[in-house]
């Protein structure tokens, strides 16, 4: 039997010291109790059962299933939603198998996980079927709820994420706030102590759920970011799911418009936080979840690519010998892996900031490593975001043009596969606004503070390879100074999609680099994107210096064609 707990990604977990952060969980392994874990050594072959199993459940019951669930989607009914058969049944297994409190912790039935551990089966899931992704991901609305919930809250409402007995759905998107969600109108009324709902949501991934996080204006003739607060709603009568989308893809998950008629909610935490804090926490997790589920998408795709060129005859020969595919496979094999690592490790960053604050909560002097921590997570949860779901759309790409005419057909996975992964870089914020996210991070010197572990790497089998990246960083530093030395905000817009690409490239060849000197097994496939980036790096560089020197501070001039 397949198992997507594979070999690659038990390596690039191995390789992840999370004992720091599993200490912490674990109150240092001084608790008693049935179902903590006593030292490191007993937590990794844990998380080794746990993602053995989720592996086994995603290729053997939830993969085979993804097709029928595409095909029925989800149903609209006179204001009643559906699931597809095969969805429920993929929900309730999940959840018999504990997987619905994954970072929940034990008191609330959760399985108290690193963030980096159900990173990695947020992945397994979305290979198996991306449409289902969407439902089981957003448990992270009950870790938000954990984060900044009162205590009855959290009592009442997370015991019934972890036994899968409620879903989730985040509410934000309206017909008029879409990417600027400071425009949100949906009003939070207080009346006699009470809060109540009133407007509508629209594009609302789950909207049919049980508990909803919704982003709301509380402050009375306000139209900014900081008269919105977070309401949490338990769904009754008078909320109305006014219809479901019909999609190109992600059939499986239901996208609702939603009228709220003063429906009863609560206060999550405090009033304006809603959008500067709550949100944007809930966001962060959100888009590392959507990272993984496009690299799930991505890795599917391969190997549908990989098994139909090795099927597939022409000219008398399996096509998978024609340099024109196995040149389509090797880069998406390249690009697949380093892009893992990069998730890998923002999780991993994403666990040392939750770690922080857990220690700043319990009064600990860690202030200045909570901010380290946040500032890196903040720079690579977008770049994460921006790298893995414009990767997923090529491999998906490539592996339909590998399956010719035959991928453009609905007998093949791919074609659902493609249409899947078109949503991951426009949802949860679009690749532009990643970049945005991104870029203060490269002109601040976080990013080049960060790549300075590059130097100090000891490195033998690769000196040279390490000697190009760290020449290409430098060209990159460069290039910074030279676009922030313009001292336009335009100018810096347009070529960040540049720059924050560059970062992208050498940060994955700077992660990638410590493997492969390493592993003898994974230097020739270091070496291939080495080659492969060394290309598009100078391409880049290029590109950025003759826009400086063809436009600088007039680049506005380029928009002008297209004004209307």
């Amino acid at each position: 039997m397949a198992n997507f707990y594979n070999e690659q990604r038990k390596l690039m977990l191995d390789e992840l010291n999370l004992e720091v952060v599993v200490r912490d969980l674990e109150n240092n392994f001084e608790t008693n109790g049935p179902d903590t874990l006593g030292s490191y050594d007993e937590a990794r072959r844990w998380y080794g059962m746990v993602l053995n199993n989720a592996g086994d459940i995603a290729a053997n019951f939830i993969w085979p299933r993804a097709a029928a669930v595409d095909e029925k989607g989800a149903v609209f009914d006179n204001g009643d939603v559906q699931w597809a058969e095969e969805t429920k049944e993929n929900m309730k297994v999940l959840a018999d198998a504990g997987y619905m409190g994954g970072t929940l912790e034990r008191k609330y039935g959760g399985l108290n996980l690193p963030v980096t551990v159900n990173t990695v089966i947020v992945e397994m899931i979305s290979q198996g079927d991306a449409s289902l992704m969407n439902l089981f991901g957003l448990q992270d609305i009950a870790v938000t709820i954990q984060r900044f919930g009162s205590e009855e809250q959290k009592e009442r409402i997370l015991p019934l994420f972890s036994s899968g007995k409620v879903s989730g759905s985040m509410d934000l998107t309206e017909p008029d706030a879409g990417s600027d969600l400071q425009g949100v109108k949906l009003k939070a009324v207080e009346r006699d102590g009470k809060w109540y709902l009133d407007g509508v949501k629209r594009f609302i991934t789950n909207g049919c759920a049980d508990v909803h996080l919704v982003l709301a204006r509380t402050e009375e003739g306000t139209k900014d970011g900081r008269g919105l607060s977070m309401m949490l709603y338990e769904r009754n009568k008078e909320m109305v799911i006014r219809r479901i989308e019909h999609k190109l893809g992600i059939n499986g998950s239901p996208t609702c418009e939603m009228q709220f008629n003063m429906a009863g909610c609560e206060l999550i935490g405090k009033r304006r936080f809603g959008l500067i804090k709550y949100m944007m926490s809930l966001l962060n997790g959100a888009r590392l979840a959507t990272s993984a589920q496009a690299l799930g998408i991505a890795q599917a795709a391969y190997e549908e690519a990989v098994k139909y060129a090795n099927e597939r005859e022409q000219f008398g020969k399996k096509i998978v010998h024609f340099p024109a595919v196995y040149q389509m496979l090797k880069k998406m094999e390249a690009e697949i892996e380093t892009s893992r690592l990069l998730l890998y490790h923002t999780a991993r960053t994403v666990d040392y900031e939750d770690m922080y604050e857990r220690k700043l909560q319990r009064g600990e002097n860690v202030r200045a490593e909570y901010k380290k921590a946040t500032g890196l997570a903040s720079f690579l949860t977008p770049l994460t975001k921006f790298t893995l779901t414009e990767m997923a759309n090529k491999a998906a790409y490539d592996s339909l043009q590998i399956h010719g005419g035959c991928g453009y057909m609905k007998d093949f996975p791919i074609e659902r596969l493609y249409r899947d992964a078109r949503i991951t870089n426009i949802y949860e914020g679009t690749t532009q606004l990643q970049v945005v996210a991104a870029i203060g991070a490269v002109t601040s010197g976080l990013f080049a503070e960060e790549m300075e572990n590059l130097g100090k790497l000891e490195i033998s089998h690769l000196a040279e390879s390490k000697a190009v990246i760290l020449s290409y960083l430098e060209k990159m530093e460069q290039l910074v100074k030279r676009v922030v030395a313009v001292d336009s905000r335009e100018f810096l817009d347009y070529t960040a999609n540049y720059l924050v690409e560059m970062a992208s490239i050498l940060y994955r060849l700077y992660l990638y680099l410590s493997l492969a000197e390493k592993y003898e097994e994974k230097r020739g496939l270091f070496r291939y994107f080495l080659m492969e980036s060394e290309t598009r790096l100078t391409y880049l560089s290029n590109l950025v210096e003759n826009i400086a020197e063809s436009y600088g501070p007039g680049i506005s001039e380029i928009k002008k064609d297209f004004i209307r």
